[in-house]
């Protein structure tokens, strides 16, 4: 029988023998091998990379980071846009009056009814309040002049030169020949030469000479004799010859009171139809939208407007333009500037605004909202590696989400392992 010599020990100095070749091949393979697995078990276990719900999730010890719970809120989301504070565009006074521009007013002065917007041929062209234009002249016709016998000076009326006989010549001033007819009667009503004034425009101007004081008339669609009396007291405290007549050019009629824009003529000049233009007297902000992004610009939706100063004020839409303009010299070779449409927003607390007449502000309107939903702070979501968003939880298991609106910094997510009050980590 062979004996088989097993050496344990070798000579000092000697080098030992080497194992099997077949060994340590295998040996290195298999260390190599778990030290990949570890890692790859660490690195999974620390990002949530191992996929399935919250009861699969890892048991790895926490990372460090904070803590923030699961709220339920409503969230808004809210958009900021450029806009610009002032009066509203300015658009042309209707001036009727015809002769040389012998005053103007100075630009941003406010006129309300009965007060001067300018004078013509030194006449003042005069502000109303109304709708209606003024497109004829107002007064008694001829053939009612004659037989009324209105210059008689009853009612308590107060006689002066103007109105003895048949009025003044409104030219010189003079008294007129007694029946003559009086400057413009030829805006007789319906019936023709003769009749009485009837209409709308003697309505609303009736309206505006009760309401500066001068009565003594009924105000309805009928110029009357007792209604003439009224209008020469009216032109007496203008300075004006007391006809009892309005002519065309001497009203101007607005909504209200108005600030006066710039003049488009100097004194001396001819006026026109565009000598002077103004806005309301209200602050207001336009914006110009984007056409493609302006379903918040509804009527009646409320804004908030920050000022220069860091202050908000309330706003509310007034009106959308209905054109939509790309805006000048903007855009870039070969392409264009996106169209716009005007957005005006009024500010029904005008002392909120300051002194501030003209300046930029912003515009914050809503857009999207969601009410009563779970939400987190954007920071606390991480990227899932087989897609999606997740959330840590406090004792660094990973459950998946899904993601609805954002905004304010949170985030609105959902999922069945997601509850109100639950901890998520935010990671550093």
């Amino acid at each position: 029988m062979a004996e088989t010599v097993v050496q344990t020990d070798h000579e000092p100095g000697a080098a030992p023998a080497p194992p099997p070749r077949g060994r340590r091949g295998r040996r290195t393979v298999l260390v190599a091998s778990a030290l990949v697995v570890v890692a790859a078990v660490a690195v999974v276990g620390a990002l949530g990379l191992g996929g399935g719900g919250a009861e699969e999730g890892s048991s790895a010890p926490p990372r460090s980071g904070s803590t923030v719970p699961v709220t339920r809120t409503t969230l808004t989301e809210r958009t900021t846009v450029d806009g610009q504070l002032g009066y509203g565009t300015e658009i042309p006074l209707p001036v009727k009056a015809t002769g040389t521009v012998t005053w103007l007013p100075a630009e941003g002065t406010t006129v309300e009814r009965g007060r001067t917007l300018l004078r013509v041929d030194d006449r003042p062209v005069v502000l109303l309040y109304g709708t209606l234009p003024m497109y004829r002249e107002l007064g008694l016709t001829a053939g009612t002049q004659q037989g009324t016998g209105q210059e008689t000076g009853t009612e308590g009326d107060t006689q002066d030169s103007g109105e003895q006989g048949g009025g003044t010549d409104e030219a010189s001033g003079a008294p007129a020949p007694s029946g003559s007819p009086t400057p413009g009667g030829a805006g007789a009503g319906a019936g023709g030469t003769g009749g009485t004034l009837r209409g709308m425009d003697v309505l609303q101007f009736e309206s505006n000479l009760a309401a500066l004081g001068y009565t003594g008339f009924t105000v309805d669609e009928e110029f009357t004799d007792l209604t003439a009396r009224a209008v020469k007291r009216w032109q007496r405290s203008l300075g004006l010859p007391q006809t009892g007549t309005v002519g065309i050019g001497d009203v101007v009629y607005s909504t209200g009171k108005v600030r006066i824009g710039h003049a488009s003529v100097r004194l001396g000049s001819p006026a026109t139809d565009d000598v002077l233009t103004y806005t309301g007297t209200s602050r207001k902000v336009v914006v110009n939208a984007s056409a493609a992004e302006d379903s918040w610009a509804v009527r009646g939706a409320a804004v908030t407007i920050g000022l220069p100063d860091g202050k908000s004020v309330k706003g509310e839409v007034a009106s959308v333009g209905k054109s939509a303009t790309a805006p000048e010299g903007e855009g870039g070779e070969g392409g264009s500037a996106a169209p716009t449409v005007p957005v005006t927003i009024t500010i029904e607390d005008q002392k909120s605004v300051g002194r501030l007449e003209s300046a930029p502000v912003t515009v914050e309107y809503v857009g999207r909202e969601r009410a009563d939903v779970l939400t987190v702070p954007v920071a606390a979501l991480v990227a899932l590696a087989e897609g999606g968003h997740g959330l840590e939880t406090a004792d660094g298991r990973f459950v998946a989400v899904r993601t609805g609106l954002f905004a304010d910094g949170r985030v609105e997510v959902s999922g069945s392992a997601v509850r109100e009050g639950m901890n998520v980590r935010i990671p550093e």
